[in-house]
């Protein structure tokens, strides 16, 4: 059985993940909407996965008999400069969820909740890789700057699932 505040932390993690889905979302419209539609395509993907992220919470709270709350959420951006800036964005949210996983652990071992620790640890090594990815996007963007020619070969190559462009 989860704790109560364990449970409580849970939730908030599946209220933040629904959002990291909706917030890709709403990134990847707006690259669509730009003309980006490799960009579009891999951000698509990503609202989906933190989608898949969130439901694996809801799962796990409920089979340790706690009670998974669907969240009401906040209104993501919908506006934003220039592909950095998404990709920064994205850097700095990846980070705040890592954060809030990290919280969890915390709990989980001040509680001796090794089940739910245990569970967590995919967590901690997906927060890893997403902030890996987006660092290293965030490094290409640089390296490209404003040139129209590397942003158009970004975007196919990124659309094409080469996310290490």
């Amino acid at each position: 059985m989860l704790s109560k505040t364990l449970e409580a932390k849970l939730n908030d993690q599946i209220e933040k993940e629904a959002y990291s889905s909706q917030l890709y979302l709403a990134m990847a419209s707006w690259a669509e909407m730009k003309g980006y539609s490799g960009v579009s395509t891999f951000l698509y993907g990503h609202s989906d996965e933190e989608r898949q992220h969130m439901l694996k919470i809801v799962h796990y709270v409920n089979e340790r008999g706690g009670h998974a709350i669907v969240p009401s959420l906040d209104k993501p951006d919908t506006n934003f400069n220039d592909l950095r800036s998404v990709f920064q964005r994205i850097l700095e949210h990846e980070v705040s969820v890592s954060q809030s996983i990290n919280d969890i652990v915390d709990l989980c071992l001040k509680e001796k909740d090794h089940s739910t620790n245990n569970f967590m640890q995919w967590y901690v090594s997906e927060q890893m890789e997403e902030e890996s990815l987006a660092k290293s996007i965030i490094d290409k963007l640089d390296l490209i700057g404003t040139d129209s020619t590397g942003l158009y070969f970004f975007d196919r190559e990124l659309g094409n699932g080469n996310a290490a462009v």
